[in-house]
Parts: structure tokens; C-alpha cells; sequence
């Protein structure tokens, strides 16, 4: 099976031209390929298909071989191999995701794509349709500034007295990319991910599980974040938890409508636009190498 190896900002996963590949099972294969060890290595492996609704379509499966329904870097890395291996010569692009049909500008250089703006969409901010379950919450009801303790109290024990007291992990924002994300303000450096990040993820309140960033508040249009990527683990960037920050930082009154958020892999721009409610992405692809996987 011929593989390429691609990264935005350091997110980087597996990729699979499904025009030329068929996959049998792609949930065993993203465990495999995605093993840093035994395997390829990555966050995942990301299906590249045809579409009757787009260009083409995007496939995104995470480490643990569990499918997702979008991933922010991985479209814009899905966007530039399209374009520069000629499965699509359109600009504007669009990308069949499990979020919908997504927009995204290309911007090249020599003629390739260099950075891709993505349209994300409207973000989601019900808690039933994140989903978040809360106890004397309501479905309709938002989840901004939400006491942690109040809502995640249940099972946590001492870990939540270590979040409150020594982090200062005291509230949480969620919010949906097509994907669930759970937002806390905080010393994001000091915060043990892999410690949390875990138990957050699977706590009882997310029923889908949750992407989880810690945050820095930098300036009004600037933070600094890291993540716990659903399935994945600690990565160096996630595009969809970047639009999740700066519509909580927007919600919290702690951001603009227009940031940049410095990720442990690089940068990217967002923004969320009065006019139609959507969050715009702006960050770079990059393509790796290429090779044969050896299936089994």
C-alpha cells in the first residue's frame, strides 16, 4: 500500500490516496501505521476518497483506530495533496468531511499549496449537541466559564482539588467543531497532560469523549496552548481545538474575534466572522515523505 507522510504544524498523520488504495479496515490499520515504534508514525491515518458531493472526501481515523469526525490540520494536509498530486485542480476546494462539506483557499507557492485558509463552519455551542451532560443542566444551556467543579466533581476526587488549587483549573468552556472540545484557562505549561488529559477525555460528562486544551491568555489576540487530542494523546497542534479556543476566548470575553494561537508544532490564524458565524483557519501543509507500507 503506497502511503505519504504529512503534518500541519506537527500534527502529522498517515495518509492514503483512496483513489488508487482500498483500505479494508481502517480502524486496525491507523493503530498500526500510527505506532511511532512498530510503524509508520503519526496521530492517525487520514483516507483521501472520491466524492459525489465535493472534490474529494476526507477519512480521519485516530491512533486507537477510532473514527473522527474532522481534523482541522489533516484537511488542509488532505487539501494540498489533492491539489498537488492532481486529483483536483480547484480553488476554492471542497472537502467532503464528517463535519459536511468544507471550503478551503489555497494559497502556492512555485505552484504547489504552501497554507490553506479552511472555512470550519459554524461552531456548536448546545451542550446536548457537543454533547456535555451536566446534572440540572439543560440540553439548550451552554457550557462557558462552567465551575469545573461543579460539573466534573463526580469521580474526580483529589485530582479535581489538585486542578483547582495548584493549577488553577476553576472553569471550562465546550464547544463544538464538529468535534467535542473542552477549553480551560490556566498555567498551560504547568498542567501534566498526560496526567489529566486522560481522565478529562473520559470523564462521564462527555459522553463522546473530549478534546482537551489547556490555555494561556497571551493578549487579546494572541494565546498559547496545548492539547490532549481524543484518541491520539498529547499532540503538537490541533486545527479544530485552535477555532474551539478562540470562540471560548470570544464567549469568555478573554479574546478577540481574531487570534493567533501559538501550538507546541507551530502557529496558526483564526477567526470568527460576525457576518456568517464561521470560524476561519488559516495554517500551513506540508508533505513528508512517501513510501510502502507492508500490510499484513
Amino acid at each position: 500500500m503506497r502511503f505519504t507522510k504529512m503534518h500541519g504544524i506537527g500534527n502529522d498523520y498517515v495518509y492514503v490516496n483512496g483513489f488508487e488504495e482500498t483500505v479494508k479496515d481502517p480502524a486496525v490499520l491507523a493503530r498500526r501505521v500510527s505506532d511511532r515504534h512498530f510503524g509508520i508514525g503519526g496521530d492517525g491515518l487520514i483516507l483521501i476518497e472520491r466524492s459525489d458531493e465535493a472534490d474529494v472526501r476526507m477519512r480521519m481515523f485516530n491512533a486507537d483506530g477510532s473514527e473522527a469526525q474532522m481534523c482541522g490540520n489533516g484537511v488542509r494536509c488532505v487539501a494540498k495533496y489533492a491539489f498537488d498530486h492532481g486529483l483536483t485542480a480547484s480553488n476554492p476546494m471542497k472537502v467532503q468531511t464528517g463535519r459536511g462539506v468544507l471550503t478551503l483557499e489555497l494559497y502556492l507557492q512555485a505552484g504547489k499549496v504552501a497554507a490553506v485558509r479552511v472555512n470550519m463552519g459554524r461552531p456548536i455551542l448546545e451542550a446536548a449537541a457537543i454533547p456535555v451532560r451536566i446534572a440540572g443542566l439543560g440540553d439548550g444551556a451552554r457550557v462557558v466559564d462552567y465551575s469545573v467543579e461543579k460539573a466534573l466533581a463526580e469521580s474526580m476526587g483529589e485530582e479535581l482539588e489538585h486542578m483547582r488549587s495548584e493549577l488553577g483549573m476553576r472553569q471550562m468552556t465546550c464547544v463544538s467543531m464538529g468535534n467535542p472540545h473542552l477549553v480551560i484557562y490556566c498555567d498551560a505549561d504547568a498542567v501534566p497532560l498526560e496526567k489529566y488529559g486522560p481522565i478529562l477525555e473520559r470523564h462521564r460528562a462527555f459522553p463522546q469523549r473530549i478534546n482537551v486544551h489547556v490555555v494561556n491568555v497571551l493578549s487579546a489576540q494572541e494565546v498559547r496552548m496545548r492539547t490532549w487530542e481524543r484518541g491520539s494523546g498529547i499532540t503538537l497542534a490541533c486545527g479544530t481545538g485552535a477555532c474551539a479556543v478562540c470562540v471560548a476566548g470570544v464567549l469568555t470575553g478573554r479574546g478577540g474575534r481574531t487570534i493567533t494561537a501559538h501550538l507546541p508544532g507551530g502557529d496558526l490564524l483564526l477567526e470568527w466572522r460576525q457576518a456568517d458565524d464561521c470560524v476561519y483557519m488559516t495554517g500551513p501543509a506540508t508533505e513528508v515523505f512517501s513510501g510502502e507500507y507492508a500490510e499484513e
